[in-house]
């Protein structure tokens, strides 16, 4: 892909004729709306990657794309923690033992106790 004076070139495999290499310049902002056409809307999921956003080389990609577009460096993401939260009040959980379902049922000495939800009292 090359860029000059607002307009973009990159290959592509024409498969009308016989799949032979190509180079289009088109302007910047029909490469953006083509480019954006493949942009998947929020909630969608793709389920192939290829391009950019392959494996083998994403990192590299991505720091040219940035690079070329000047981006700022991306502050780091703080490390998500793999603590549990309680489902009712979010609270930090602490796991004592973790068993299947099969181990629970063959304990014949456990009663399983209700589910308590965490209330906080407004009054």
């Amino acid at each position: 892909m090359a860029f000059e004076n607002d307009r973009v070139s990159f290959r592509w495999r024409d498969y009308a004729h016989g799949g032979k290499n190509r180079v289009m310049t088109v302007s910047a902002d029909e490469f953006l709306r083509r480019f954006l056409l493949h942009v998947l809307p929020k909630g969608l999921v793709r389920i192939r990657h290829f391009g950019l956003f392959a494996n083998r080389r994403r990192e590299t990609a991505l720091a040219r794309c940035r690079e070329l577009l000047g981006a700022v460096d991306v502050p780091d993401l703080p490390e998500p923690t793999n603590q549990l939260r309680c489902p009712a009040c979010s609270g930090t959980m602490l796991v004592i033992e973790r068993m299947t379902s099969a181990q629970l049922y063959s304990r014949f000495d456990l009663s399983l106790p209700t589910l308590q939800r965490c209330y906080l009292d407004s009054s």
